[in-house]
């Protein structure tokens, strides 16, 4: 069923019950907070790669480049190559282009969703800033690859499942999508082309390659920002090779029969890095049942597993993350999208009771989807 049909059905049922839309209820949570965020980005100048020398990188100026996170210095060989402590991010690795894309996230989710909420033209004049220095503007724009992303000192120089940082783009896309009309037609048109550009370069190119048929939640991502950036360029081939690895790969070799993620319990932060899968799978689910394909029903089995540990964190039965266990759950979007769905409110309730604008870099660098309205409606 189509996302609008089923919102429509839920917003019929609301008004029957005398409830509010979910448009209405979702606005209601996060207006105050939207409006403030909004507010610190309105007159702030837009921050890109070219912000920042990365002098490691093996690339320019213009290309992204991150470190992986859980890769230090070996003790008994501290000039040589880093050496790999899963789970444990390395605060001294360079990841300040990283920092400058979830900022542009933030900045270009916030003000969008301010401009659907209030209809000021200085919110979408403030996003269009934004994406035209990160993707136009000759002198500050990214390249449209990700040749030099998760690199590892003394060992490479740039790693497919890199491609997991562009995730903090799938909300620039789409609200490129829901201010399309109000935008100017140069700064939608450019933007376009360049997430053509990047995702024929994440379909092609080697790392892409490797990255699409990753088994756990590198895979789901790779899926996620295909579908995101297929959704907003009109690629409809890729769009349905998203599908087909939703149900063909992703729920049979990811998805146990109880629902849980047997790869992401097997990581050293089994609690966040099942709360991230999940997310990443309901907002691909989110996005891809349309045209009379609901995918809901396969994954809804996921969400269950999980909901109890995030209503009482207490009862999680595997041990606790090695980091960053305090920090979660914040208001996962699969809850939220799950309630779309399904209209039951204990997935309503697991997603409003928690911090909706957190802070925490490492929550922030695991939780792509922050701004729920933009994701309402087509």
């Amino acid at each position: 069923m189509k996302r609008s049909i089923i919102l429509a059905c839920l917003l019929a049922l609301a008004m029957t019950a005398g409830c509010k839309s979910p448009e209405r209820v979702v606005s209601s949570v996060l207006k105050e907070g939207i409006l403030e965020q909004a507010g610190k980005w309105l007159d702030r100048e837009p921050v890109t790669v070219t912000g920042f020398v990365a002098e490691r990188s093996a690339g320019g100026i213009h290309d992204f480049y991150s470190e992986g996170d859980y890769w230090w210095p070996d003790p008994e060989n501290p000039d040589g190559p880093y050496i790999r402590r899963d789970g444990e991010s390395n605060p001294d690795n360079f990841s300040e282009h990283r920092k400058a894309m979830i900022d542009f996230s933030m900045a270009v989710g916030s003000l969008a969703s301010a401009y659907l909420l209030t209809g000021r033209q200085e919110y979408a004049d403030a996003v269009g800033k934004h994406v035209c220095a990160w993707f136009i503007d000759e002198q500050t724009r990214m390249n449209p690859s990700l040749l030099y992303a998760q690199a590892i000192k003394g060992r490479v120089t740039g790693r497919g499942i890199g491609i997991i940082d562009t995730i903090h783009l799938i909300e620039v896309a789409q609200a490129l999508i829901r201010l399309e009309d109000v935008l100017g037609s140069d700064c939608v048109e450019g933007a376009r082309q360049w997430f053509a550009q990047y995702l024929q370069w994440m379909t092609t190119h080697p790392y892409g390659i490797d990255e699409m048929n990753a088994s756990n939640n590198h895979g789901t991502c790779w899926a996620l920002q295909a579908a995101a950036f297929a959704r907003f360029t009109g690629d409809r081939e890729m769009t349905e090779l998203c599908k087909q690895r939703f149900k063909e790969v992703f729920i049979p070799t990811q998805m146990a029969e109880d629902g849980s993620f047997p790869q992401e319990l097997a990581r050293t932060k089994p609690y966040g890095y099942s709360l991230f899968n999940l997310d990443a799978m309901a907002t691909l689910c989110h996005i891809l049942s349309e045209d009379g394909e609901d995918l809901w029903d396969s994954l809804r089995k996921a969400v269950d597993y999980m909901l109890p540990y995030v209503q009482d964190k207490g009862g999680w039965p595997f041990a606790k993350d090695v980091m960053y266990w305090d920090e979660w759950p914040v208001a996962q979007p699969a809850f939220l999208f799950a309630w779309l769905r399904y209209g039951d409110d204990a997935y309503l309730q697991a997603w409003e009771k928690f911090e909706h604008f957190p802070t925490n870099a490492e929550v922030l660098r695991n939780l792509p989807v922050r701004n729920p309205l933009l994701w309402l409606e087509d």
